[in-house]
């Protein structure tokens, strides 16, 4: 039971096995909770899925099947307590995360023709077929959310987590830094974003005319970063408000199947827009992207800009997260007062995760001190200025709670969750009916599911 929040992780992340029903397995009962029934294929399944997305990354865990198969125990349970204590997931809740999984399935192979193929259904089917599964899992985190969810930790608490922890199984932490930006992007002028467009309609004219292919223009001329993997080719769905830009959404919507948009210009730049397939709020587009560069001139006018806010930064007139918010043209950032976050959430991050041009402009930096304005190339290639502000530095150390007190109050916090839902399990399990196969009689960290399992068994 030690593992329960990870393993809950693991559970929330394997509803893809369903998408997989191509698989072959000799099917059984392995295990039950109430009437609930726990098949061998969905644990074999699920860790087909987990490994399929773990691919390429290092040293990926991937669980056990005696590991999975707590993890379902665990789910079952929660689900039956839900429905006991009159929780509820709604129609609508349920169809709307169906159809987040459905596009993000659509994404991931390509069209929904190839998804449907690889399924061996349609995605009606699929989605009838995981319809059952996902409510579940949301009345699982429904429960566990009203058992943990307001449990919380006093300094106190945190002092003496710390002090209960071995001093060498301490981490430890190499430099780190807490930095901030501000972010402005310099418009390309009237003349040369024209030019760039009469190009862009010249493409459309060659299609059209059929003297060439949109593909071959989009791997000769697009500058989307993304065009080596997918030809310039994305699945949209026309309720994806959040992931697209509004205006290449409107855009693509316009079209009729193998028509080719107008120039549309969105924040990433100009594109043209060839609708490949429509079905419904569903479409498979092509785009070619250009981005009219810019001038030293328009350059200028924004470093210009950023020294202007420097100089109310550092005379004190305004707070960096008041400029940030006034001035920032970085969305990843704009609501974060700036900051730069890590891969974990944390705002503390080594220098390898930032780029190469703000590692030169940190080097001789101080704390609590702002670079002059830097002109970066951002990831999709676009020319950008910036304002930096180094807010902290530290020194390679190990773990303490003057420079940790956040990462050791969160671990804190998790490990006593841990122990109120191991409690929690351990008060409840045997109120269950509980059946294991043999087959998983010596998986280690079911005892106690055992333990209920054979009081079942003598009765």
């Amino acid at each position: 039971m030690k593992r329960v929040i990870v393993i809950l992780l693991i559970m929330s992340g394997a509803l893809t096995s369903q998408a997989q029903s191509k698989k072959v397995i000799a099917d059984k009962i392995i295990a039950q909770v109430g009437d609930k029934i726990i098949l061998h294929s969905d644990i074999t399944n699920a860790i087909s899925d987990i490994k399929r997305q773990s691919q390429g990354q290092e040293n990926a865990m991937i669980p056990t099947e005696c590991q999975v198969l707590e993890g379902q125990l665990i789910q079952k349970a929660l689900v039956l307590q839900a429905m006991k204590d009159s929780l509820t997931v709604s129609e609508e809740d349920i169809e709307a995360q169906m159809e987040n999984r459905i596009r993000s399935f659509i994404a991931s192979y390509g069209s929904k023709e190839v998804l449907e193929e690889i399924a061996g259904k349609t995605v009606y089917q699929i989605k009838e077929d995981f319809k059952e599964a996902l409510r579940e899992q949301k009345l699982a985190e429904q429960m566990r959310g009203k058992i943990v969810d307001n449990i919380k930790m006093t300094p106190t608490e945190v002092k003496a987590y710390y002090s209960r922890t071995p001093k060498d199984s301490l981490p430890f932490y190499e430099s780190e830094i807490e930095v901030s930006q501000i972010v402005l992007q310099p418009k390309a002028n009237k003349d040369v974003e024209e030019y760039v467009a009469k190009q862009l309609y010249d493409y459309k004219k060659q299609v059209e005319s059929g003297s060439k292919k949109f593909e071959q223009l989009v791997k000769f001329y697009s500058e989307d970063p993304g065009k080596a993997e997918n030809a310039g080719q994305y699945s949209l769905n026309r309720n994806d408000k959040n992931m697209w830009d509004p205006a290449f959404l409107s855009g693509a919507f316009r079209l009729k199947e193998g028509q080719i948009s107008s120039v549309i210009k969105s924040k990433f730049g100009l594109h043209i827009i060839q609708m490949v397939s429509r079905a419904g709020d569903d479409a498979v587009v092509r785009h070619i992207l250009r981005i009219p560069p810019v001038t030293d001139e328009e350059i200028n006018e924004a470093k210009t800009k950023l020294d202007s806010i420097r100089k109310q930064l550092v005379a004190g007139s305004i707070s960096f997260g008041e400029a940030v918010s006034k001035y920032s043209e970085d969305e990843g950032s704009k609501f974060s007062a700036g900051a730069i976050s890590g891969r974990d959430g944390s705002t503390f991050i080594t220098i390898d995760q930032v780029d190469k041009e703000m590692v030169v402009a940190l080097k001789d930096m101080k704390p609590g001190s702002y670079s002059k304005p830097q002109v970066f190339t951002d990831e999709r290639g676009s020319k950008k200025v910036r304002l930096i502000y180094l807010k902290n530095r530290t020194e390679p150390h190990r773990e303490n709670l003057k420079e940790d007190y956040n990462r050791v109050a969160q671990r804190a916090l998790e490990d006593k969750k841990s122990g109120m839902l191991e409690k929690w399990f351990k008060e409840h399990i045997p109120t269950y009916y509980i059946s294991i196969d043999k087959e998983f009689g010596n998986c280690a960290g079911l005892e106690d599911w055992k333990k209920a399992s054979n009081n079942v068994v003598k009765n």
